[in-house]
């Protein structure tokens, strides 16, 4: 690891000294390299594609030489004068999980698949009305991601994923000089809450150390129903699913008093209480409460799994209780050779058909098996300049080959605390039926920082409804959705557009019917 960071770090000097001194939008012209580099990844047009006046790009930027690692980006520029808007980075979470799966193909992107996986239909609501869109699949081993030393998936974690993120879009920006200069902004949702703040403190320490001209011009983050500190994250699961009638008085009685969320090790009581609350979650989907699951599919998303009828399947219950199994239990949001993501967990409980992060997407909620037929299509791959070099498995929502995750924080508290203190600026959003990561835990979280505020919790509008609440705190933002889960640009994507558009321009969102 001590190798890998001052690697990391040699490049970084390399790469400011014989940067470009071009800063400002005005003063590009780009060279017959430059040109023949984007030319290369620009994206013609996909099959079963609606016609569109943007351009699009996609392709391969390699973060590590030595090993052959190698991240997959799809940019999408701006519908209207890209050359004037912000340059806007979405990451999905997991750990394992595509940012193209969920986040072009479901949430926000142009482009959406529609059922039978042959044609795409134009998103109305993308967010590239608001910015330059840029999708990554990080880390490797997600989606068409890959490395060359296979020895890289046993050494995942935070603090790689971030400086490989980081190394992206410096190789992203050499190879797209001319949006550089533009205000850059980083937006996710879940692990995203680990991911997008990581990011932006390596971005801001790095500003530090080189000239204004060699910056990232890093102005903000958002993030959405995001972890954030493992303590709050939990209480509030328990909370939330009480509140809304989830589970029985005996059963949040239980949780609440054997189980000790500030521990790293749950108690025997408290796993098997656990196994009790995490059993409701077969039936109904925690991440969106009120939405229909997807039951006329025949689709298996991903790699073949274990499927479950009824009761736990043995094999998932032995790693859920084993003594070995911390990450579930004690961090609830990755896993380890011996212990299943909760992630796993819920959506396995939640369906008879095997799969790993499945929600509801839009009015359908078998879309997901769309993007999977989609995205393994060959002409897609090769219209995308993916899967260059032959992966050995199919592409998938969420990687099965990430079995490992060296380090995860606790809390990403003290980096926002950071952040904030240095004049970036930060919205976190919550959808209001997600029970994964509820807005009763981001609450929880949010007051663990302790700031002041500023504005009072307020409505904000949609047109003539209520859209969600607000609060303004000294140095963040706080906006509900109403009526939307994990997935917010899923299940409200007007809504979620309009604070986008907030978001960016600094500006707040409507405090009165319009």
């Amino acid at each position: 690891m001590a190798l890998y960071i001052f690697s990391f770090h040699l490049f970084l000097l390399l790469f400011f000294i014989l940067g470009s001194a071009r800063t400002s939008k005005a003063d590009f012209e780009l060279t017959q390299d430059e040109l023949a580099h984007q030319e290369a990844d620009r994206v013609i047009r996909l099959p079963g594609q609606p016609e569109v006046t943007f351009k699009q790009y996609a392709g391969y930027v390699t973060v590590n030489e030595s090993h052959g690692r190698a991240l997959f980006y799809w940019f999408f520029e701006a519908t209207e004068n890209p050359e004037e808007k912000p340059l806007l980075l979405w990451l999905n979470g997991g750990p394992g999980c595509s940012s193209i799966g969920y986040g072009e193909a479901e949430e926000l992107g142009p482009f959406f698949p529609k059922k039978g996986g042959e044609e795409l239909q134009f998103n109305p609501h993308t967010w590239n009305r608001a910015a330059n869109l840029l999708f990554l699949e990080s880390p490797v081993g997600v989606g068409f991601s890959y490395s060359n030393t296979t020895s890289d998936l046993k050494e995942l974690g935070d603090t790689i994923t971030a400086q490989d993120s980081y190394v992206f879009l410096v190789k992203w920006f050499q190879r797209f000089p001319q949006f550089k200069p533009h205000e850059f902004y980083i937006s996710g949702e879940s692990y995203a809450g680990h991911y997008v703040p990581q990011l932006a403190e390596v971005i801001y320490d790095s500003n530090k150390k080189f000239s204004e001209k060699d910056h990232i011009n890093l102005k903000g983050f958002i993030i959405g129903n995001a972890l954030m500190d493992d303590e709050t994250d939990q209480r509030g699961m328990i909370d939330y699913a009480w509140d809304h009638a989830v589970i029985s008085d005996r059963l949040y009685h239980d949780l609440k008093h054997k189980c000790n969320f500030s521990e790293k090790y749950p108690s025997h009581g408290c796993k098997n209480a656990l196994h009790e609350y995490f059993s409701v979650y077969r039936i109904i989907d925690m991440y969106s409460l009120y939405s229909p699951r997807c039951v006329n599919s025949n689709f298996s998303y991903g790699r073949e799994r274990p499927l479950i009828h009824g009761n736990l399947a043995p094999q998932l219950l032995s790693k859920l209780v084993s003594s070995h199994c911390t990450a579930a239990l004690n961090s609830l949001h990755f896993f380890s050779n011996s212990c299943m993501d909760v992630h796993e967990i819920a959506t396995l409980f939640s369906s008879e058909q095997a799969g790993w992060h499945r929600r509801p997407a839009g009015y359908d909620p078998c879309a997901s098996a769309y993007t999977e037929i989609y995205m393994n299509r060959p002409a897609v791959q090769q219209a995308l300049h993916a899967n260059v070099t032959k992966i050995p498995y199919p592409w998938t929502h969420c990687s099965d080959s990430i079995t490992f995750w060296s380090d995860a924080p606790l809390s990403i508290l003290p980096i926002i605390k950071k952040l904030i203190a240095g004049g970036i600026r930060i919205w976190v959003y919550s959808g209001d039926t997600d029970g994964r990561i509820p807005v009763t835990a981001t609450r929880y979280t949010l007051n663990k920082l302790g700031l002041k505020t500023i504005e009072e919790w307020t409505p904000w509008y949609q047109g003539k409804q209520v859209a969600g609440w607000t609060i303004v705190y000294d140095g963040l933002t706080f906006v509900t959705i109403r009526g939307a889960g994990h997935q917010v640009p899923t299940f409200k994507p007007r809504q979620s557009l309009t604070f986008i558009k907030r978001f960016l321009e600094n500006k707040k969102l409507p405090s009165e019917a319009f």
